[in-house]
């Protein structure tokens, strides 16, 4: 399926490194965890993973200009992959406990704390995706994946102009909550899930993925 793809798994010390890398390698991938500027930049495809608070995460990616990664991968048409907190700092800011900090802003929009009775929304749930999705090509409606978050995106805020394509967002709900489990939007997509968690049906995301890799 990946075979022959570079993949760079970006270590900016958040965790799930290991477990990506892993996960990504079985579908055949090239697979190189580091905080390489240039290997990063260079890759066939990079994956931002991504753990813990949105401040915390932004200061680990900055502090190996992983922000400058993104945005020159993303101007020059290369891939970018990021899952769970390394969807959520792909946009303009994140609110935790009063506090905003500001994100990658590669896509307008606000991360904050999901509105449900139990938090973290931690388990299997289904999503709800556009037919013409690449992500989850393949995949029955009712499928599952695993996620582990108390934020979200609540409200897609990127819309089409003259000339733009509009992205594909995939929703989920929690509790009142509907939010944004996934979003294609040509080479950078993203995922509020664990797809490197989600077995099968993970396995098979990152296969679609890697697929659109050239």
């Amino acid at each position: 399926m990946g075979a022959g793809k570079k993949v760079v798994v970006l270590d900016y010390g958040s965790g799930n490194l290991r477990s990506a890398e892993r996960a990504l390698a079985r579908t055949g991938a090239d697979v190189t965890v580091t905080s390489d500027f240039d290997e990063a930049l260079n890759c066939d495809g990079l994956v931002v993973p991504g753990v813990g608070a949105f401040a915390a995460c932004m200061t680990g990616l900055r502090a190996v200009r992983g922000e400058q990664i993104v945005a020159r991968r993303l101007s020059g048409g290369r891939p970018v992959l990021g899952i769970c907190v390394g969807m959520q700092i792909l946009f303009e800011k994140g609110v935790e406990h009063g506090v905003h900090t500001e994100g990658c802003g590669e896509w307008p929009g606000t991360v904050e704390r999901l509105e449900a009775p139990v938090l973290p929304h931690m388990g299997w749930n289904t999503v709800t995706a556009p037919g013409d999705s690449v992500l989850f090509a393949g995949l029955d409606a009712d499928t599952r994946f695993y996620f582990v978050h108390s934020y979200g995106v609540r409200e897609w805020e990127l819309v089409p102009g003259d000339g733009f394509k509009a992205p594909l967002v995939t929703w989920a709900t929690h509790g009142t909550s509907s939010f944004v489990a996934a979003a294609e939007n040509g080479p950078l997509m993203a995922t509020q899930f664990h797809p490197e968690k989600s077995g099968d049906a993970g396995a098979t995301l990152l296969a679609n993925w890697l697929n659109t890799l050239s």
